[in-house]
């Protein structure tokens, strides 16, 4: 069992889906947890969950695209536990258009949601963790990536998000490495959650996406969980500057 006793983790976008998902198993394995989501009321019942199953959770409004948002809920986070040891980059937006009608306001609306909200984080999760020469930074990627060989249509926003981050992860995995910080990321494939659910009602976009998958299914927002488990923990301390892919094979087609 991985232990993660004594140590705090903030989430983002963990109101539902994957984010609610890596809260509750961060939990279950000892952390304390700071659920972080844009609705304060949806945090507090994850909050809620976690504690019915003896956790400690706290629950947080913050808007990743803003700076200030993000600085005031690592503050209070530090305030409150005395530290901050892990940090869980999953809010994130995906919303399908095809290039040509693609508009500059929801370009800028998902890099500074999926992008910049990440650096915004990790920067100001990364000063604090600087203080107690310790830390971990898990980013949320996908395999809509870039650089595999494999094209997303209509994701074309979503996609230089993606890459982005990937490429961040390994930029700031090196200036970190020396600090005792280490940073990872994580690229899903099709993993069954409510905003996957919403973009994919349609039976034949269901078959044509198993049909991609050599696993035939789609994964389990607690399957990603239990690896961002691990890349949190010390079970992978000579891990830094990885970008770990879960997909059910979907890259090997």
């Amino acid at each position: 069992m991985v232990n993660l006793k004594g140590k705090v983790a903030i989430i983002t976008g963990a109101r539902r889906g994957m984010g609610k998902s890596h809260a509750l198993t961060l939990a279950r394995a000892g952390a304390k947890v700071v659920v972080a989501d844009i609705s304060q009321d949806e945090c507090q019942k994850v909050v809620e969950e976690i504690k019915k199953e003896g956790g400690e959770a706290w629950a947080v409004k913050c808007d990743v695209s803003k700076k200030t948002e993000i600085d005031e809920m690592v503050k209070k986070t530090v305030e409150k536990f005395g530290r901050l040891d892990i940090l869980v980059n999953n809010a994130g937006i995906c919303q399908f258009k095809p290039f040509l009608e693609l508009t500059e306001e929801e370009w800028d609306r998902t890099l500074d949601i999926n992008l910049k909200g990440y650096f915004l984080c990790a920067q100001a999760a990364a000063k604090e963790m600087v203080k107690q020469k310790s830390g971990v930074i898990v980013n949320i990627a996908s395999v809509a990536m870039g650089q595999v060989g494999v094209g997303f249509p209509t994701l074309a926003h979503y996609s230089a998000s993606k890459g982005g981050i990937v490429a961040m992860t390994e930029t700031i995995a090196l200036e970190l490495a020396p600090l005792n910080i280490r940073v990872n990321a994580v690229a899903p494939g099709a993993i069954d959650t409510p905003m996957v659910s919403s973009t994919n009602q349609d039976p034949k976009v269901q078959e044509a996406t198993l049909a991609r998958i050599p696993m035939h299914r789609m994964g389990k927002p607690e399957e990603v969980s239990n690896l961002v488990l691990f890349l949190a923990s010390d079970d992978s301390s000579y891990m830094t500057g990885s970008t770990v892919v879960i997909d059910g094979g979907w890259l090997t087609t």
